[in-house]
């Protein structure tokens, strides 16, 4: 059974901007679904909706078998909640916010205070553990309402935009926590970072002019690619690579080849064996006395899916609400 479902749900405001049209989604129990789309493509109106933060216009959700309401407060109990730029009480620290959530959840003083400093620490605020509020940085207000969200141990979580304001360490951090809280809870989250929903997330849903044109698995975005481009880098001369390149050209499973630097990138065509035809490019290189540094996959495979996506959407105009 889903741990969330929803129903042509649809929000527009003023009467005016369709903000979100007719979703369906199904959300299945350990499933972490990454929200994706351009802005105002509709994914904060969808996080809101799912909450039952706004009425929707039309359609419904239900969360753990019961329907979401404005006044559903049973159901938010169990559920944590990131909105975009979180905001709090700037006189308090860390230390006394979260503990006033704790106790809001109803959480025994000994429980609620090891729980906040387990999570103080998960999100790297120690430092800043008795700081007041009011001198964070986005970063470390982002930070702050990961832990919030946290303090009533839910079964579900809904972070909207999660690394917003991040520097890279701190991005890397909450990487890192996303991918261990995945082991035991459900998680929809939304990003325009791709490559962080690409690292955490089973499932992706795309979202564009408020309609999902997407949802599936993050392998079943990336097969909507019509070709495969691998990279090799290599050791050698850039005579020897330029002959290693054109002869890779010539290879009926490959559709174009190039070098730059140490590096020989190569696109396959979609009719061919991908496996087979990288291990015979392989057997190409180590036949020319070519050692291999590494291989990897060239671009941002997600990324190209996505703008696909976005083009085939556009190109359907009208159409597409048929």
């Amino acid at each position: 059974m889903p741990i969330l479902s929803a129903r042509n749900l649809t929000k527009i405001y003023g009467g005016k901007h369709i903000a979100l049209s007719g979703l369906d989604l199904d959300v299945e129990p350990g499933v972490v679904l990454g929200l994706l789309g351009p802005n105002g493509a509709g994914k904060t109106t969808a996080l809101k909706q799912l909450m039952g933060l706004h009425v929707p216009t039309a359609g419904y959700c239900e969360i753990f078998g019961k329907r979401v309401t404005p006044n559903a407060a049973d159901i938010r109990r169990r559920i944590g909640f990131l909105p975009t730029n979180p905001r709090f009480p700037p006189g308090m620290t860390p230390i006394t916010y979260l503990d006033f959530m704790g106790k809001l959840s109803g959480l025994p003083r000994q429980i609620r205070t090891a729980r906040l400093a387990g999570l103080i620490r998960a999100v790297d605020l120690l430092a800043a553990s008795s700081q007041k509020i009011k001198g964070f940085s986005t970063g470390m207000l982002t930070r702050l309402g990961i832990a919030a969200s946290l303090m009533n141990a839910p079964e579900l979580l809904i972070w909207d935009e999660p690394t917003a304001g991040l520097d890279p360490e701190g991005r890397r951090h909450t990487i890192d926590l996303i991918r261990d809280l995945r082991k035991d809870k459900t998680v929809i989250l939304s990003s325009h970072i791709l490559s962080d929903i690409e690292a955490v997330c089973s499932h992706v849903a795309v979202l564009h002019e408020g309609q999902m044109i997407f949802y599936g698995t993050m392998q079943e975005l990336k097969l909507r690619l019509q070709c495969d481009t691998v990279v090799l880098e290599l050791d050698a001369d850039d005579a020897a690579l330029q002959a290693l390149a054109q002869t890779i050209a010539g290879e009926s499973t490959v559709s174009k080849c190039g070098v730059e630097g140490c590096r020989v990138t190569m696109t396959f065509r979609p009719d061919g064996a991908f496996a087979e035809s990288v291990a015979g490019i392989l057997h190409l290189v180590a036949a020319n006395d070519i050692k291999l540094i590494a291989i990897q996959c060239a671009s941002d495979q997600t990324e190209d899916a996505f703008f696909e996506l976005l083009r085939e959407d556009e190109d359907r105009g009208f159409t597409r609400s048929y």
